[in-house]
């Protein structure tokens, strides 16, 4: 069993690793790789997409590191499953509007925004803890209930057109979208490696996990 955590210099994937790995052995969930090579891609039974700053950039890096299409395969062709983490998560939505309008990969509808809170001592960028809401049960989060806490950096979320693809969210003034998901894929806005137990408990549960 190998998960690939795809590398295309869209931040230091240094944390995300390390908790991939340890879960991975707790779970005797076989071998995790960080890798920028289509072809590690292309024979991993699951696929990571993390991702840092700015939606354009990572997009079009996704696209210039050449392994999109082993990605687009892998997940959409033999339905591996596939995680989304951050900028990784919001590149699955059909367009992003940081800076300009681009096209995301549209596996997921709806549409990537900046955050509004309707509280103006909310700032932006959203950063820090805050409690999810969950609101469909998923084997991604078997074990993590309302109330856990998750970590987030980001001043753009996913405003999803489908509800029932939206598996939890977090108050900051508003509604923001902290987990999607749909058939075989998967996306969190938060940082799992980052969110203690919670976040632990997430990446074990997509590394048994069986779409």
């Amino acid at each position: 069993m190998l998960t690939a955590i795809i590398d295309y210099d869209s931040g230091n994937l240094h944390s995300a690793e390390k908790a991939f790995q340890r879960m991975a052995r707790e779970g005797d969930a076989g071998e995790v790789i960080v890798t920028s090579r289509a072809e590690d891609v292309a024979r991993a039974d699951r696929i990571v997409l993390p991702g840092d700053g700015a939606f354009p950039h990572c997009r079009e890096a996704l696209f210039d590191a050449g392994v999109f299409e082993a990605m687009r395969e892998a997940v959409l062709d033999k339905g591996r499953p596939f995680l989304g983490i951050c900028v990784g998560m919001q590149m699955l939505a059909t367009r992003g509007h940081e800076y300009e309008t681009v096209e995301g990969l549209g596996w997921i509808a709806g549409d990537i925004n900046r955050i509004a809170p309707t509280d103006p001592a909310l700032k932006v960028p959203h950063m820090g803890w805050n409690d999810l809401v969950v609101d469909h049960p998923h084997p991604v989060l078997e074990g993590i209930d309302t109330g856990a806490h998750a970590y987030f950096v980001h001043s753009y979320h996913f405003s999803v057109t489908d509800l029932a693809q939206r598996l939890a969210y977090c108050d900051y003034g508003e509604e923001i979208t902290a987990i999607v998901g749909c058939d075989n894929i998967v996306g969190t806005q938060f940082h799992p490696e980052k969110s203690q137990s919670a976040g632990l408990r997430l990446i074990g549960n997509f590394l048994k996990w069986t779409p």
